[in-house]
């Protein structure tokens, strides 16, 4: 009579290969995938933190007494709008935006923060389309310029420029003279844009900021000009100006 010794030696040995199985299985599975990495902290605005510029504030500039253009006959003041309406043509002295109308109400800013929306009117095929917005302005051949293009692979075009009695110099960090490639363009459209610049006069620290981004397109430093007015045009195109608001410091030389 048999006592099933064999039988249970036979369940045991298929236990010991089923458990060594599962052990295998086990040992040969995927490491549980690392945790995702802490979220990146938000990018801050080191320059906006850089300086005050609350002092005066000017709305309600746009009627045509606020402006003092290069040549009254190329520009529209419908009341609303700063419009250039034809391109400027080129001037004697240094190289420079050809049209551009000053603001001449109230005094000079120092520090100041630039707010409107900007609009380039020239078709859209004409890639070297542009605006410019002009501050630290003392002369027609001393002040600072944005200028706002659709290109961005030429020295003259979407940048941050200086004019201080000689031909106008790039400023800007974005711009690799290496590759001829500055910041991305910064209007390639016939749609309405937000601009702001902010200058603080002391540090001679400069931003552009484009459609209420937090980022600047554009940042530069330079401390040649610690005041002076503001002003908008082309610089040898045509484009218009909206919504225009400024808040600074008083100006001093």
């Amino acid at each position: 009579m048999s006592t099933g010794t064999g039988s249970t030696s036979r369940s045991r040995r298929l236990s010991t290969i089923i458990a060594g199985a599962l052990l295998a299985v086990a040992c040969s599975a995927p490491p549980d995938p690392p945790a995702p990495p802490d979220p990146a902290p938000p990018q801050r605005d080191e320059t906006a933190a850089a300086c005050d510029v609350a002092d005066t504030t000017m709305t309600d500039v746009m009627t045509a007494d606020n402006w003092a253009p290069i040549t009254a006959g190329k520009w529209r003041f419908p009341g609303t709008e700063a419009i250039l309406a034809e391109a400027g043509t080129e001037r004697p002295g240094p190289r420079r935006p050809f049209e551009y109308a000053v603001l001449s109400a109230g005094s000079e800013f120092g520090s100041v923060q630039i707010e409107g929306e900007v609009q380039l009117d020239s078709t859209l095929d004409d890639s070297a389309r542009d605006a410019i917005i002009v501050f630290g302005y003392r002369s027609d051949t001393e002040f600072y310029y944005v200028h706002l293009s659709t290109a961005n692979t030429s020295y003259a075009h979407n940048g941050i420029f200086i004019v201080n009695n000689t031909d106008r110099r790039r400023i800007d960090d974005q711009w690799d003279a290496s590759r001829k490639k500055g910041a991305a363009p910064a209007i390639t459209d016939k749609r309405w844009h937000r601009v702001r610049v902010l200058h603080c006069a002391d540090l001679g620290t400069i931003a552009v900021y484009l459609d209420g981004s937090r980022i600047p397109l554009m940042t530069a430093t330079d401390t040649s000009f610690n005041s002076g007015r503001v002003g908008f045009g082309s610089f040898d195109n045509t484009a218009r100006l909206r919504n225009l608001s400024l808040a600074g410091s008083a100006g001093t030389r």
